[in-house]
């Protein structure tokens, strides 16, 4: 025999519709990275037709760090990480511990573009605590070459060629997945 209780009655109607909008809340959100994440990677897959999948500029250089680079080169041994970036660009400083955080686990030459001279990013780089590789183009010249018109972006470079690109705010496991792929 069942006792009715009209309390516990009402508190079981409140939960499901609380239940119900929750799921509701989830779905939406659910469908919304799905297209965020399919319009996002069609804005990569536009800005980047003008960027030559072969025959890519080398990048031979000293980083602020003093070690001597060639991007090319090191990208025949394993995958790198090619980072387009500057102290100016306020996605950047979203995107940069990211970069970092991956430096421990790839190579990784970024070029900070028109950011100021060297001892300058110096402070910077220890300031942030970023480890990763710098190539300071005060000038531009690199990012000329590169027809670098989006800051961040970020290419990882595969034997000499582009596997991926990518541009604006990336995440750490977007970041991962592309040098994992590559």
């Amino acid at each position: 025999m069942a006792i009715n209780n009209p309390e516990q009655q009402t508190e079981n109607s409140q939960r499901q519709p609380f239940a119900k909008k929750l799921f509701g809340w989830l779905k939406q959100l659910l469908f919304m990275l799905v297209l965020l994440t399919v319009f996002s990677a069609a804005l990569d897959i536009w800005r980047s037709r003008d960027i030559p999948k072969t025959d890519l500029p080398n990048i031979q250089a000293t980083t602020l760090q003093g070690e001597q680079i060639e991007l090319l080169a090191m990208s025949h041994e394993q995958p790198v990480l090619l980072y387009f970036w500057g102290t100016w660009c306020p996605v950047c400083s979203f995107v940069s511990p990211s970069v970092n955080v991956m430096s421990g686990s790839y190579p990784v030459v970024s070029v900070a573009m028109t950011s100021g001279p060297d001892k300058k990013m110096q402070q910077y780089l220890q300031h942030k605590g970023y480890k990763f590789a710098v190539v300071n183009d005060a000038s531009g010249e690199i990012a000329q070459q590169w027809s670098m018109q989006v800051t961040p972006t970020l290419m990882v470079i595969k034997e000499g060629e582009l596997a991926y690109y990518t541009s604006g705010f990336t995440s750490l496991p977007g970041i991962w997945w592309r040098m994992l792929f590559a």
